[in-house]
């Protein structure tokens, strides 16, 4: 192991590595290695988390956070291959809009989309930026484990205040940082990384390389607050019937019935 590494023991869902390397948060070569990650390995990689499911065992179907969505606009940030997107146009919300950094991927988002009869608004762009999205005019905006690869965390949350209404709703996932921390070993679950450690760091998987920070639980929420935002609801428990029914029994699963390993809030707008 290279002096200067260390060890993160899950980068995103049920994923672990050995190493990764610190690296300083340069936001314009951060952009350049994700964006070139999900543009060419990113999916086979670390596949993909699309609606119904927030992540590993947590779904929409048990804790209905978006209820009826019929005729409403909807803003994805961090659209993927387009599944959550055709989810919602499947529960006739009235506008679908996207957001993702990577142009390979909206590519097959929007030729997702054209098979299921579906269109969207899609914009290539880095979550932070001003990227031409209208303001106050969305009833929802989401994202399912995209949020964390942000480079600016206070200020994505600003912009993603501004492109909804007022009483506009905000929901999104992504892995727990205590998940982060804890690696299965030996039939038991050992801490490997300090949860308070926020530092940028770069991790090479198979043929990709990408750049993540984990940040704490407590530095979403109140990066929420100072955009605007009250938490109406928090989910961080793994859903039993889901690892039941996929009877799943690998240490991931087990570790899942000990910790969480996927967090969701839906905030609504001031």
């Amino acid at each position: 192991m290279d002096k200067n590494s260390v060890y993160r023991p899950n980068i995103i869902g049920a994923g672990e590595v050995g190493s990764a390397i610190p690296v300083e948060m340069d936001r314009e070569s951060i952009h350049q290695t994700n964006s070139l990650f999900w543009d060419t390995k990113g999916n086979d990689i670390l596949g993909a988390t699309s609606l119904p499911y927030y992540g590993a065992f947590v779904s929409e179907e048990k804790c209905q956070l978006f209820g009826d969505v019929s005729g409403k606009k909807m803003l994805e940030i961090g659209c993927g291959t387009g599944h959550s997107l055709q989810y919602q146009g499947e529960r006739n919300a009235s506008e679908l809009w996207a957001l993702d950094i990577s142009e390979q991927q909206i590519e097959k988002a929007k030729q997702h989309l054209t098979d299921c009869g579906l269109s969207a608004q899609f914009i290539c762009s880095p979550m932070e930026e001003e990227c031409g999205i209208p303001v106050d005019y969305f009833d929802f905006v989401y994202s399912v484990y995209a949020i964390g690869w942000t480079t600016d965390l206070e200020g994505t949350f600003g912009r993603i205040a501004s492109y909804l209404k007022q009483d506009g709703v905000f929901i999104f996932s992504w892995s727990h940082p205590i998940h982060k921390c804890v690696a299965a070993e030996n039939d038991s679950l050992a801490f490997k990384k300090c949860y308070f450690d926020e530092s940028w760091y770069s991790v090479s998987l198979e043929e990709g390389t990408l750049t993540l920070s984990d940040r704490k639980l407590s530095t979403y929420v109140n990066a929420l607050s100072k955009a605007g935002f009250v938490i109406e609801q928090m989910i961080e428990q793994s859903d039993e019937d889901i690892i039941q029914s996929r009877g799943d029994n690998n240490d991931f699963a087990q570790k899942a019935k000990m910790l969480p390993v996927t967090f969701v809030i839906k905030a609504r707008k001031l």
